[in-house]
């Protein structure tokens, strides 16, 4: 990949660690319930489904921020935009659109192809008690 991409790249990484580092402190501060927060059943539904999706938030900023410092980290070493399977080069359109992609387009098929045949697989294998009966 040339170097020039790979600054765009890394300057792009680089801007979206510092924004889930700002967002987190924001997330982080908003964790705490005040007293006042709960002044009955309603006010504490309210107060837990809010902290409920904050969490799901943290925790979704918490995994783009392992890709994305994964993403800086494949920079310094080299294998930026190969595929972590077949070890060709991901097309750049890919990147462009998910830059912390580590397969390439076949791959991720393949990769998606196989998820779907074990859930399918597990759905099969899975009889509720009633039904295991009324096959005996």
């Amino acid at each position: 990949m040339k170097k020039d991409t790979l600054r765009k790249f890394k300057k792009l990484f680089e801007a979206q660690r510092n924004a889930i580092q700002g967002n987190n402190s924001i997330i982080c501060d908003d964790f705490q319930i005040c007293p006042e927060d709960r002044y009955d059943e309603a006010d504490q539904a309210r107060a837990d489904i809010e902290q409920a999706l904050r969490m799901q938030l943290k925790n979704r900023e918490t995994a783009h921020m392992k890709k994305v410092e994964d993403a800086l980290r494949r920079i310094e070493e080299g294998n930026f935009g190969l595929c972590e399977e077949c070890d060709e080069d991901i097309e750049l359109k890919r990147l462009e659109a998910r830059p912390t992609a580590t397969l390439c387009v076949a791959c991720k098929e393949d990769q998606e192809r196989r998820e779907i045949l074990t859930a399918s697989k597990a759905t099969q294998n899975y009889r509720s008690p009633d039904r295991r009966r009324s096959l005996s």
